[in-house]
């Protein structure tokens, strides 16, 4: 008998979390504690040595934390940032804001990652900074990314946003270039209840430079230095991060094991499954598969009740926002995988009969 799967189920991992969340969020409305303060504070701090890094920054959204980071970082006007076309929007349209010019590199067909060699083509005199984004919740090929940005005299800022818990031989993604940006979004690997993000790096000057930016400018009281930003963590959103911080080992581990039966039950089939690189920790944000006719396999599915998703159907640069940036011609490697990517549910809490729910109606999709 079939059974309807999600592709996402955050009530499920709420409803685990209520007696430790609630009492923490009625604290605070006793309080009245609701922007900033201890809360935020310590999350901060646990954040950074989790990741590994001397400090973190927090504030309201994924977006902006990849905006001040840039911002923080010099890039500006006349600048080159060379990124990826087969990520979120917003990694390409904080550089716009910015006041930059985005220029897109392929990717790697394995890990759908940038590819380290164009990205060597692309750099010009312009180049100020490079974004990797740590795709899907695997690693970029961040050695061979930080070799060619030395090489140009360019900054590193990753995108971080699918990737918390994500490490290379060890290493916390964020920890590698100038600095780290994270979204706690939702539907993250750790998430708020709302939004949020965090700027993570080494240098205590970029550190306060990012903080002064999400704060207005302020440098002493009622001295504003900087035309800055209103992005400030609410605190409410700091006290669900910080328990649900303790759990995401567990839950990335979770999304590994899925993964893993996904594998196991989709083999011999006609789709390519995740390929994990040398060295890498996956925490499956998404569970991206390459497909034959993946538009009619998608309707299959809708059809069957199974959730699923398509990250993402163009490249970055075929987006109306985003065309005035398209490269000379269009990148072969991202036009493939645009065609057949397709993400299938995976959450921490996902159940085994789901699991194989998913897998059988897949391959009935494929063969049928």
């Amino acid at each position: 008998m079939t059974i309807a799967v999600p592709m996402l189920d955050l009530a499920r991992q709420h409803r685990a979390l209520a007696a430790d969340l609630l009492p923490r969020w009625q604290a605070l409305l006793e309080a009245g504690q609701f922007i900033g303060g201890a809360e935020v504070e310590r999350l901060e701090r646990e954040v950074a040595a989790y990741l590994g890094a001397r400090h973190a920054v927090a504030m309201n959204s994924g977006t902006d934390a990849l905006l001040l980071a840039l911002r923080a970082a010099g890039v500006g006007a006349g600048d080159e940032v060379i990124t990826t076309p087969f990520s979120f929007v917003a990694t390409a349209s904080t550089i716009v804001h910015a006041g930059a010019r985005p220029v897109f590199a392929d990717i790697d067909p394995q890990t759908f990652n940038l590819s380290p060699a164009s990205v060597a083509r692309a750099v010009t005199a312009r180049t100020k900074a490079i974004v990797p984004v740590h795709l899907f919740g695997q690693p970029a090929d961040m050695p061979a990314l930080l070799d060619i940005a030395r090489g140009c005299g360019a900054v590193v800022i990753e995108d971080c946003a699918q990737s918390f818990g994500a490490t290379l031989d060890g290493r916390q993604t964020g920890t590698f270039g100038l600095a780290g940006a994270f979204s706690f979004y939702p539907t993250k690997n750790l998430a708020a209840c709302g939004d949020g993000g965090i700027v993570v790096t080494d240098s205590d000057d970029f550190a306060e430079r990012v903080r002064r930016l999400a704060n207005h400018g302020v440098g002493a009281p009622q001295e504003y230095r900087v035309c800055g930003f209103n992005s400030r963590l609410d605190a409410l959103q700091a006290a669900a991060l910080r328990v649900k911080l303790a759990r995401v080992d567990a839950w990335n581990a979770a999304r590994r094991a899925v993964a893993a039966r996904y594998a196991e039950l989709l083999r011999g089939l006609p789709v390519v499954t995740p390929h994990i690189a040398p060295g890498r920790t996956h925490v499956f944000h998404q569970h991206t598969v390459l497909l034959p006719q993946r538009d009619r396999v998608a309707q299959a599915l809708r059809e069957a009740g199974i959730g699923h998703a398509i990250f993402y159907p163009r490249p970055l640069y075929r987006q109306p926002a985003l065309a005035a940036y398209a490269p000379p011609q269009p990148l072969p490697v991202v036009e493939d995988v645009c065609g057949r990517c397709l993400s299938l549910p995976v959450f921490p809490e996902l159940e085994g009969q789901e699991i194989e729910a998913v897998a059988a109606a897949l391959a009935r999709a494929l063969t049928g």
